[in-house]
């Protein structure tokens, strides 16, 4: 039963206001010793033409108790509802066990598609530290809007197209040794690249050199197309570990070459509609009405650049999957370059286009000598994955902790906890790199609120045998039982506000608090000790396995297994 809407339906009645416009009104009191829901008599002042304390006075008296009021109380202006608290339990922990997986789950988005792109790192580069941020929040916005009904389609934006290839293609065929690269493929590329432009300063010509093998690449040549898509081959491969490692799919690779042959197409559109001005040379769009630079689409050379290629590869995608929201997790120093071209495409009277949004991201800040993975300028993200999952294996054999499978869980653990780092905050907030946060048991942390998971399976465990499936839940009434229960039914408001925000931040912060409420509530209120009557005892395990089942939900959106025991 929807305890908030019964309240609503009673102030319609007896108010004879709209039932939209008391929706919109009632509001939760910032504390709860003021009632689990108020409503601010004000905007009838002008119509009862009466003082909203005493508009408040009268309508509590009007308001009888039922089977979810408890009480209602006048305070101020205001009404306060206290709700039936051992209906409210019943009502709500019945229903997550009823729903398991499904509990918050949505159809707000059924029949709608959203695509996210994210990720996205550069062919024959580091899949480094930084690209962690967008893959993390890309890949739990993708959850999250799968949970609320949404087709939701995954896109690896890949950087494979440009000049650098040329460079790589002339450092291959100079010093690329083919054994050496597939046994190490992103960094034996990467340190022939760099030999490259320690070459090229001692001499120029081997930048007219790598130019000319990308007009070759440009042109189809065969061996260069050979070499390039062999150099992308061998990097998925190592692309893909990472991502199995980390549980992310995608189901699209269409990376910036996908795009080239319908570049033209855009230029041609934009002509047509007059948006093109030349600008010393160059095909531009100006945006100096809105005090920012012009989205150059040609160069002077004639040359497409990366504002041409995502404005062709935003009109591919709406033919291709007519998209509600077509949302790009790009660092924050993007943000200018999506404005433009969001502007450009509007401009083309491209409806659609509104549908299109930047999430951009901070970044990760690596203070002083933290980590034992620099390569230079490098953090391979690797190395930090296995460095974490090597870190939270010694503090379990340090701690003399029982598990089934340490390596499991050492697995899920140590990657739990960098994804939980890189969603705790506003992704628009920095991220500073913290072993001793990050592995914190105790603290705000994945390592925290899987342990808390992990308990409550314990506690279940010791009560195999006992039938809790018909637990009067009456019996397990109290200030910390409600508290928790209340932020169990709150669920799907926290991950619609991740949606509406594009902040998974909110699912965070959310099962953390569950946690906090949890360990509160076991430690307040007896399971399994001795003394506790039989029904109560039945009663607080049914809200421990409807607890266990959301903390599962939410770290599964932020991309968090859970573990059975630590």
């Amino acid at each position: 039963m929807d305890f908030k809407e019964h309240i609503i339906d009673k102030l319609t009645e007896l108010t004879g206001l709209e039932k939209a416009a008391i929706a919109k009104a009632v509001e939760t009191p910032p504390d709860e010793k003021l009632g689990d829901l108020a409503f601010p008599c004000f905007p009838l002042a002008k119509v009862l033409r009466k003082a909203p304390p005493l508009i408040a006075k009268e309508l509590a008296e009007q308001l009888s108790s039922d089977e979810i009021i408890d009480r209602v109380d006048a305070v101020g202006g205001y009404l306060n509802f206290f709700y039936n608290r051992a209906a409210f339990i019943t009502d709500t922990v019945g229903a997550v066990r009823g729903a398991g997986e499904n509990w918050g789950k949505s159809d707000m988005g059924s029949g709608k598609t959203v695509l996210v792109e994210y990720s996205s790192p550069n062919i024959a580069k580091p899949f480094h530290i930084g690209h962690l941020f967008s893959t993390a929040v890309g890949n739990s916005l993708a959850k999250i809007y799968k949970f609320l009904g949404y087709d939701v389609q995954s896109l690896n934006h890949l950087g494979d197209w440009g000049t650098q290839f040329g460079k790589l293609i002339s450092a291959y065929k100079r010093w690329g040794d083919p054994a050496l690269i597939e046994k190490d493929p992103i960094k034996e590329l990467l340190k022939i690249y760099v030999k490259f432009h320690e070459e090229a300063e001692k001499d120029p010509s081997l930048e007219d050199e790598a130019r000319e093998y990308f007009k070759k690449l440009e042109d189809g040549d065969e061996e260069t197309t050979a070499l390039w898509k062999y150099f992308k081959d061998q990097s998925l491969v190592e692309f893909k570990r990472v991502y199995d490692m980390l549980g992310v799919e995608f189901d699209s690779y269409n990376g910036e070459a996908f795009y080239s042959d319908k570049m033209d197409e855009v230029v041609e559109i934009l002509r047509d509609k007059e948006l093109l001005v030349e600008s010393e040379g160059a095909q531009v769009v100006d945006l100096s009405d809105l005090n920012i630079p012009p989205c150059i689409i040609l160069k002077s050379d004639g040359a497409t650049i990366y504002a041409t290629r995502d404005i062709a590869a935003a009109l591919y995608r709406h033919r291709t999957y007519n998209f509600d929201k077509n949302i790009y997790v790009v660092g924050l120093p993007q943000a200018l370059h999506f404005k433009q071209i969001f502007e450009v495409m509007k401009r083309a009277d491209w409806e659609w286009s509104s549908g299109c949004k930047y999430v951009g991201f901070g970044l990760v800040k690596l203070p002083g000598k933290a980590m034992s993975t620099r390569h230079g300028d490098v953090v391979f993200l690797e190395e930090v994955l296995n460095e974490s999952i090597e870190k939270t294996r010694e503090i379990i054999e340090n701690n003399n902790s029982v598990v089934d499978d340490i390596d499991d869980v050492s697995k899920k653990i140590g990657i739990g906890a960098i994804l939980y780092t890189f969603l705790k905050n506003s992704r628009e907030k920095d991220i500073v790199f913290s072993w001793d946060t990050m592995l914190d048991f105790d603290g705000e942390s994945a390592p925290y609120c899987m342990y808390g998971y992990a308990r409550g399976k314990s506690i279940l465990r010791r009560a195999e045998g006992i039938d809790y499936s018909g637990a009067d839940l009456s019996k397990a009434v109290s200030d910390d039982a409600y508290t928790l229960v209340k932020l169990l039914n709150s669920f799907g408001d926290a991950v619609k506000d991740a949606a509406d925000k594009n902040e998974p931040f909110y699912v965070n912060r959310y099962v953390t608090n569950l946690v906090k409420a949890f360990n509160k509530f076991y430690n307040t209120n007896p399971i399994m000790k001795d003394g506790v009557e039989e029904e109560t005892k039945k009663a607080r395990l049914a809200i421990v396995d409807a607890v266990c089942m959301v903390i599962k939900s939410a770290l599964g959106l932020l991309g968090i297994s859970v573990v059975e025991s630590m």
